[in-house]
């Protein structure tokens, strides 16, 4: 090879760095569906969306440069659930993002492909979300809100709190089965005054 031929051809190599630098970097931002069956005035789920977009920035996922977020907001009810659940599938997410057990079992039926991180549900290896917390299989995995055996622990404090109460109601949904076992506690996890 001839010397001006090796100092053009690494002339031009120079000069097309940046640009094969620059198109790595504008590499298609991650996208995030967050299916959330709640209204978007609600000032937990304000509280809670802020929290989530903040660790995320900490974590490097800038918005907009390296991530996206689509949400579809609810409400509790089953038919806009449904619809929220096919347009975000229908746009190709990473992940999608879900609270809640009702929005995780139409999601779960939805799609078996797109992973499904579901927030704040209710005893999912019960509900049939998951095989098992630690191994939980398939394209869903999460974070339960609570553990139903402390309901009874619930009561205990309770009556420390308040030993005058003599009846204890709660308002629950039975299609969750996380409340149908609060309802229900194995013998050893009544409370000791029940």
């Amino acid at each position: 090879m001839r010397r001006r031929d090796f100092i053009n051809f690494l002339s031009a190599a120079a000069a097309g760095w940046p640009i094969s630098a620059h198109a790595q970097q504008l590499e298609r931002p991650r996208q995030i569906g967050i299916l959330i069956p709640f209204h978007d005035d609600e000032p937990e789920v304000k509280a809670r969306l802020a929290a989530f977009k903040q660790r995320l920035h900490e974590l490097g996922w800038i918005e907009s440069r390296k991530i996206r977020f689509d949400y579809r907001f609810t409400g509790q009810d089953a038919e806009r659930i449904r619809t929220g659940t096919e347009e975000l599938i229908a746009l190709g997410p990473d992940v999608i993002v879900v609270w809640g057990n009702p929005a995780v079992a139409i999601l779960q039926k939805a799609t078996q492909t797109i992973p499904i991180v579901f927030v704040g549900a209710s005893d999912p290896v019960e509900s049939g979300f998951v095989t098992n917390l630690g191994r939980p299989g398939g394209n869903i995995t999460g974070f339960q809100n609570f553990e139903s055996a402390v309901g009874g622990k619930w009561l205990d404090l309770l009556k420390e709190i308040a030993p005058g109460v003599q009846r204890v109601a709660f308002v629950h949904s039975p299609d969750i089965s996380a409340n149908l076992r609060l309802c229900t506690p194995p013998k050893q996890l009544r409370p000791r005054w029940a």
